[in-house]
């Protein structure tokens, strides 16, 4: 199992590096996101089986890097490595495509075992920016675009809209998608989809002489794979 360590204290970079090595591990070491990039894209050096990646890099942040690896249709497993332990930092990890993270000070034993599940999961497909056709919502900047034109959307809007993409092709049905958008816990009026269906429609579909999403009698709602090209 061949691993890149992208960190930028050496000492932390070679201890990792040690403790990984007895358990099967081979392991290549960078220590800033420039660096840390290139042997990620670069063949051989591309050829890894995850990636162990510092948020707080010099030249270019882990972020930076997570960003531009799955902007490149690079899906090797990330697991991000970071002091920081906010809710808002973990999520801003996932949405630009990280597959986990482990928080300083950590536990050899949960590096491995969590580094172990990512390969064994593989490298799926996991884009950062959700499309259809010409309409692309980007979860980490919270934009919505239809041939590359803005569109402004609400909180709510943003959350239906990014259900029905990532089950793009697929029919949702309102139950699902008030336990997914609203709560699962929800008491209001079930139309409350139909509404917000509505207001989508005349922000993403509407003005662009488009019919992306799609009303599937008896089984709820479907976004078009083309986006309604």
């Amino acid at each position: 199992m061949r691993v890149l360590v992208v960190e930028d204290e050496v000492s932390l970079a070679e201890t990792i590096r040690d403790g990984l090595a007895p358990e099967g591990f081979t392991v290549d070491l960078t220590h800033d996101g420039v660096d840390g990039l290139w042997h990620a894209t670069d063949t051989p050096h591309g050829a890894y089986d995850a990636i162990v990646l510092d948020i707080m890099l010099p030249q270019l942040s882990g972020y930076e890097v997570c960003r531009q690896l799955r902007g490149r249709a690079i899906w090797t497993p990330v697991l991000m490595l970071t002091a920081k332990d906010g809710d808002y930092d973990q999520a801003d990890a996932l949405d630009l495509g990280a597959d986990d993270y482990v928080i300083k000070p950590f536990s050899f034993v949960v590096l491995i075992a969590r580094l172990r599940a990512l390969i064994r999961r593989g490298a799926p497909e996991r884009p950062a920016v959700l499309t259809a056709g010409d309409l692309t919502l980007d979860p980490a900047e919270r934009r919505v675009a239809r041939g590359g034109t803005p569109i402004a959307v609400t909180p709510r809007e943003f959350a239906l809209l990014e259900f029905l993409l990532r089950n793009r092709g697929r029919a949702v049905t309102k139950t699902a998608i008030i336990e997914n958008v609203w709560d699962a816990h929800f008491t209001g009026d079930p139309n409350i989809v139909e509404v917000y269906v509505g207001y989508l429609r005349k922000k993403i579909d509407h003005p662009f002489g488009r019919a992306g999403i799609e009303t599937v009698r008896g089984a709820g709602y479907r976004l078009a794979d083309d986006g309604g090209a």
